[in-house]
């Protein structure tokens, strides 16, 4: 059996990814800075953790063996120019990176605005409706994806920060973040794009499953996508989403995200 060409790392909300040529280790929402934000947009005072995220990131890019690092958008927590404890934390890992001859790919999200043009010398970085490499289509999830995106056979995401709501039978209750897959329906797209739905010549579509990640970034929230009255962030979810199942980071599969 072939292995698939996005698979989790087993207890981390981190994958690699098999992009033909080399391996990746493809993580979402990494928000560095984070702590300066919360203590300005809600006077929220914590102890940065930017040393502990850098660490844990290398450490899975060290067990994985991958190549190189896609980071499925936001990798800083300001929108605009990185500045002062953002930017100190982003140079940091960077630098950590190059070290280890590991290049960055940021998919731009909505907080990257600046993050492309401050580091241009250290990054690559796509657009914001994402990026193709080999089989395997990138995107935020802010924006619609482009057509080169929707021709891959995976389509992995971030932008949702996908937690679930669970609770047991005397009421008691756990956040959890969570992965949620699923197939993509090509109607919704085709609409999107102004194309006709079988119109294969003008739209190139190889039935993708969607990957939507975990968040990387523990202290930046969450959508409960089981909790009534919830929504997505994307612009394209839920109507493009056939059926999704979610699943804990340790493996366990809760089943469909609309019933669990």
């Amino acid at each position: 059996m072939a292995r698939p060409a996005v698979e989790p790392v087993p207890g981390e909300p981190a994958a690699t990814a098999d992009l033909g040529d080399e391996r990746a280790l493809v993580v979402a929402d990494y928000h560095a800075g984070i702590e300066a934000g919360l203590r300005y947009e809600r006077g929220v005072e914590l102890a940065s953790n930017a040393d502990a995220r850098r660490e844990r990131l290398l450490s899975l890019l060290d067990r994985t063996e991958a190549d190189s690092v896609v980071v499925l958008g936001d990798i800083g927590h300001r929108i605009g120019d990185p500045k002062g404890e953002e930017r100190e934390e982003l140079e940091a890992l960077f630098d950590a990176l190059a070290a280890r001859d590991a290049p960055l790919t940021l998919v731009t999200g909505n907080h990257d605005g600046g993050v492309a043009d401050a580091f241009e010398d250290r990054i690559e970085a796509t657009p914001g409706d994402g990026v193709r490499m080999g089989n395997v289509g990138f995107l935020h999830g802010h924006t619609w994806p482009n057509r080169e995106v929707l021709g891959a056979g995976t389509i992995c995401m971030g932008h949702e920060h996908v937690t679930v709501k669970l609770q047991d039978s005397v009421g008691g209750g756990r956040v959890e973040p969570a992965w949620l897959r699923g197939p993509l329906r090509r109607e919704v797209f085709a609409e999107h794009l102004g194309v006709e739905d079988d119109d294969s010549e003008r739209f190139e579509w190889a039935d993708p499953e969607l990957v939507v990640f975990p968040v990387f970034n523990e202290r930046s929230g969450g959508t409960w996508v089981n909790v009534e009255g919830q929504e997505f962030l994307s612009p394209f979810l839920p109507q493009a989403l056939e059926s999704g199942e979610l699943y804990l980071l340790d493996g366990t599969r809760l089943g469909d995200y609309r019933s669990v």
